[in-house]
C-alpha cells in the first residue's frame, strides 16, 4: 500500500459503486427471503427487519475488510482500508468501523463531509475507529 491519500472524488465514486453492490446484497439476502417467508404467512416486526439488514451488511463489510481490506468497489478503485499503523484491521476494529459508518452516513453525511476538515483527509468514522482509507497497489 502506498502512502498516497486517495482523492475525495475517487472515494465518493467508490461509495456510489458500493451503493450498487449493497443494493444487490439487499435484493438477494433480504428481499428474496422476505418474499419466500411471506408465502408461508410469516411476517417480521420492523425492528427485526432492520436487524436483518444491519447484520447482513455487517457480515459483508466486516468479512471484506478482514479478508484483504477491500470490498469489490474498493478493488476496482484501488482503495484499501487499514488501521492507523498501516496494518490490516483487527476484527473488533472492523466491527467498530462498520457501526460508526451508520450514523456517519445517516446524519446527513456528516461523517463523509468531515473529510474537508480532517488533517489526513479521512472520514469521521475512520478517524474514530483508528482506520484509514489509502491507495492500494
Amino acid at each position: 500500500m502506498s502512502n498516497e491519500i486517495p482523492s475525495i472524488k475517487r472515494r465518493l465514486v467508490c461509495l456510489l459503486y458500493e451503493g450498487l453492490v449493497v443494493f444487490s446484497i439487499l435484493l438477494i439476502g433480504f428481499l428474496l427471503p422476505q418474499i419466500v417467508f411471506s408465502g408461508f404467512g410469516w411476517t417480521a416486526r420492523p425492528a427485526g427487519l432492520w436487524l436483518h439488514v444491519f447484520l447482513l451488511l455487517m457480515a459483508y463489510f466486516v468479512w471484506c475488510w478482514l479478508n484483504g481490506g477491500q470490498t469489490l468497489p474498493m478493488k476496482t478503485w484501488k482503495l484499501r482500508v487499514i488501521n492507523a499503523d498501516g496494518l490490516p484491521l483487527r476484527p473488533l476494529q472492523a466491527v467498530l468501523r462498520y457501526m460508526l459508518a451508520w450514523p456517519s452516513m445517516l446524519l446527513f453525511g456528516i461523517g463523509i463531509l468531515w473529510v474537508v476538515v480532517d488533517k489526513d483527509k479521512q472520514f469521521l468514522h475512520d478517524r474514530i475507529a483508528g482506520t484509514k482509507i489509502g491507495a492500494a497497489n
